[in-house]
């Protein structure tokens, strides 16, 4: 692993030759962050959450690596779309309204095969045989259990609001309504512990919230380790061939994957490393996925302003959703003025060695939300670039 300087110096090296803004991945620190996930994994196979990743190119590296096997996809036009350029194995992580969508699955027998769809709902069921128009291939199913943790006789709830299933009775009976519906078959289960995954217990400079975000998340590991067992007993006495239990993410590989109920977990921002998984005890990783903005004008004595920047992620608003001036290090923001929407001015000392035309790297709050800022990476081996490869957008697909 090299030095923040000497990475900074690669990746300006590097990219001399293009214009900024834009955006580079570090093959090197990638594929590490991959195999990582594969050890944290212990020998179960990792599903890639495509939303984190958001390139086909990138998509196609990190599964032609061994502990890989399949793809999470955020959209059923997403889904459709990877199907249709060859991945065989993608599971739908949230329910669709995508009746276009439906149609097109319910009449071609190889995207029947290769997607797999989300249901919490008799309703998401109703709104699918609707939408077929004829076509008679069976729809692979998967149910998602609720596991956010219930305090208090339920007054107080930690975890994200998902699927209304939280019981093993609720489950089994819609595994029996599915399997007892024509056209459909129920084939995983999914329990996505967001409260644990993706949230870090181990904030800069505040010990006492971080000790409670840890206790908080070694309860609901264990609340939901005994529930998440339950169910999956319960929903394999209806449908004994249940082929997958898929669970966790990057933030909770490890502890999610010693469950002997899970078969599979999932994973995708670990891959890049954004900025809101650096604050995590169980695991660290190298900063892959990085943004250049061109120093545009110098206003004064320790202060540089870049062009655009502001690129804020999803969720609940504040600073932890902006970018972070990653390189060189010890710049910030204006607190006047932020992360903005056509130029973004920065402070610090190192803004006193930066010339007109020089680069600050960021890094994004999140993964995949990147690429929706870019048309195409740069993978960098070393200081070269050695290939340039479209992201969604840049190939044309804005599914979200």
């Amino acid at each position: 692993m090299t030095s923040p300087a000497a990475d900074r110096a690669r990746y300006d090296r590097a990219t001399a030759h293009l214009d900024a803004p834009l955006a580079l991945v570090d093959l090197e620190a990638f594929d590490a962050n991959a195999a990582d996930l594969v050890r944290r994994a212990g020998g179960k196979p990792v599903r890639v959450a495509s939303k984190s990743v958001r390139c086909r190119a990138l998509l196609e590296r990190v599964l032609a690596q061994p502990g890989f096997a399949g793809i999470m996809s955020y959209t059923l036009a997403e889904s459709v779309w990877l199907a249709r350029s060859g991945f065989e194995d993608v599971l739908l992580a949230y329910p669709s309204t995508d009746r276009q969508g439906f149609t097109e699955l319910a009449g071609d027998p190889k995207l029947a095969a290769a997607v797999t769809v989300m249901v919490d709902d008799p309703a998401q069921l109703e709104l699918i045989d609707r939408a077929r128009d004829g076509g008679r291939e069976e729809i692979r199913v998967c149910l998602e259990l609720d596991t956010a943790l219930s305090l208090f006789g339920g007054r107080v709830r930690v975890g994200a609001r998902r699927s209304p299933l939280r019981d093993p009775a609720g489950l089994a009976e819609l595994a029996r309504l599915v399997q007892r519906r024509d056209g459909f078959r129920v084939v995983g289960l999914m329990a996505y512990e967001g409260h644990v995954a993706g949230v870090g217990d181990d904030l800069v400079g505040r010990p006492l919230r971080s000790r409670a975000i840890r206790l908080m998340q070694s309860a609901a590991r264990r609340e939901l380790a005994a529930r998440r067992a339950e169910v999956v007993r319960a929903v394999r006495a209806v449908v004994p061939e249940l082929e997958f239990v898929n669970g966790g993410g990057t933030g909770s590989v490890q502890q999610t994957a010693a469950e002997e109920a899970v078969t599979e977990v999932a994973a995708g921002s670990g891959l890049y490393l954004p900025r809101l998984f650096d604050n995590y005890t169980s695991f660290h990783g190298r900063p892959a996925a990085l943004f250049a903005q061109p120093v545009v004008r110098r206003p004064g004595v320790g202060v540089v302003t870049v062009l655009g920047g502001g690129y804020p992620a999803s969720g609940a608003a504040g600073a932890d959703r902006l970018p972070v001036p990653y390189l060189p290090q010890g710049l910030r923001y204006d607190p006047q003025e932020g992360a903005g929407e056509v130029q973004t001015p920065l402070l610090g000392s190192p803004a006193d060695d930066l010339l007109i035309g020089d680069r600050v790297w960021f890094r994004h709050a999140k993964a995949g939300e990147l690429c929706e800022r870019f048309a195409e990476l740069h993978l960098v081996e070393g200081d070269r670039v050695t290939a340039t490869v479209p992201t969604y957008r840049g190939e044309g697909r804005t599914f979200l």
